[in-house]
């Protein structure tokens, strides 16, 4: 990292940390709330060079703020830092706008799904009390109204686009059973408590946005007892993969482009593309080392809150084929449980082996990739750590063990690194 030397700016801006961070590299710094750091070059939106006490590497932006430090400020100062936590206006924003509603609404395996669930169970549905929360264009609720027969379907949807969500009900004639809220789930009203909470809410490696606080938030107060969730429960699928096209692609190409040795750029190759998961990954099968296994599971009617925190999962996967171990892939499934006797379960599995959702999979590469032979073992887990400060990121923390089935005499090698996941 000597070139960034050159690069730095004569007068560094003080910025403070806003919340701990620890380094997965010795080209990363690792820092504490309060930290006073020097920033130096801001090399891209999400990473910047700075300094702690004479030490320089990379910081996340999004870790730091610029004026008094955390333990120093007032109480109006710190609120006025730390803004809106939930980033509600990007957020909701981004929901008013037809781009996000035309990927999810063209997301068949998803959409079909819920409705799916909704036809299976339409004979227990009738005369039920529904919730669709962060109902969006309001097709659940619809897919309620028209195949079955709930006595009201309480469409709830925070965004702008509520707005045309009244009006898409009425241009479908369901006015009648489907009433829309506007508002957050914490501030809405409903005159009587719900049979059924229905809610898209996964995101990215299933947590991310943290859409299932307001889920729980909402089931809490208005579920009533021995009513349903759905979806009723949520799987993480992780899995040690292969990634040689985009291995090629961020890293290998600077061996030798043109002719020329440009591998100098790779380590920053590795800061700029390997340093956050990638999202909207396709993995083959065949890219799988072993065979994937569930290492979080959530069960919709016991999970709390606080719960959301830190959420830890343990693996042990046995190398099916020779390779080079560049990372982890992990996707989702959600279950749906039937309404009685008469209806049927629905599950959704966003994994490779299914037909491709737009959450895709999630891509979490390695520094650097590591020769394994089948037989090996890869052991460890996976830490969700919710961002104290800014609620709808998360960091997302693997340690693995690789035991080589070889009689060498090194045999195992150890590691760790971290992902912070943010908008």
């Amino acid at each position: 990292m000597e070139e960034k030397e050159d690069e730095e700016d004569s007068s560094p801006e003080e910025y403070f940390a806003r919340c701990s961070f620890t380094g997965s590299d010795s080209d990363q710094l690792t820092f504490s709330s309060g930290d006073r750091l020097l920033v130096h070059v801001k090399t891209s939106s999400d990473w910047w060079w700075a300094e702690l006490r004479g030490v320089k590497g990379y910081a996340p932006a999004s870790h730091l703020r610029q004026g008094a430090t955390i333990e120093g400020a007032t109480e109006e100062e710190e609120d006025a830092s730390l803004e809106d936590p939930w980033q509600d206006e990007e957020y909701f924003g981004s929901y008013g706008t037809l781009r996000l509603h035309l990927e999810m609404l063209s997301d068949k395996s998803r959409t079909e799904a819920y409705q799916q669930v909704v036809l299976s169970n339409s004979a227990s549905l009738r005369s039920k009390v529904v919730m669709d929360l962060g109902c969006g264009t309001g097709i659940i609720s619809l897919f309620c109204a028209q195949l079955a027969q709930p006595s009201v379907v309480y469409a709830v949807e925070a965004s702008s686009m509520a707005e045309y969500t009244r009006q898409l009900v009425k241009q479908n004639g369901c006015e009648e059973v489907v009433t829309v809220l506007q508002g957050r789930a914490e501030d809405i009203e409903l005159p009587e408590q719900v049979d059924i909470l229905v809610s898209e809410w996964m995101g990215n490696c299933l947590l991310f946005e943290f859409m299932v606080e307001s889920v729980l938030l909402a089931r809490d107060r208005w579920l009533r007892e021995g009513g349903v969730m759905w979806p009723s429960s949520a799987a993480l699928t992780l899995v040690p993969c292969q990634a040689n096209s985009y291995f090629a692609e961020k890293m290998a190409f600077w061996e030798q482009p043109y002719g020329l040795d440009f591998t100098p750029l790779q380590p920053l190759a590795q800061q700029e593309f390997f340093t956050k998961p990638k999202f909207s990954h396709l993995i083959e099968p065949d890219d799988c080392l072993s065979t994937p296994c569930d290492v979080i599971f959530l069960d919709m009617y016991t999970l709390k809150v606080k719960d959301l925190e830190e959420i830890e999962g343990q693996f042990q996967f046995c190398v099916k084929k020779s390779g080079f171990f560049h990372g982890f892939t992990a996707w989702f499934t959600v279950s749906f449980e039937s309404l009685g006797e008469e209806g049927a379960a629905v599950e959704l599995n966003t994994g490779p082996e299914s037909e491709p959702t737009h959450w895709k999979q999630t891509l979490f590469m390695l520094d650097r990739p590591v020769s394994v032979h089948t037989g090996d073992s890869i052991s460890g887990s996976v830490l969700l750590r919710r961002n104290p400060i800014w609620r709808r990121h998360m960091t997302v923390t693997l340690h693995w063990k690789i035991n080589s089935s070889k009689q060498e005499t090194d045999n195992c090698q150890v590691g760790t690194k971290s992902f912070p996941m943010w908008r």
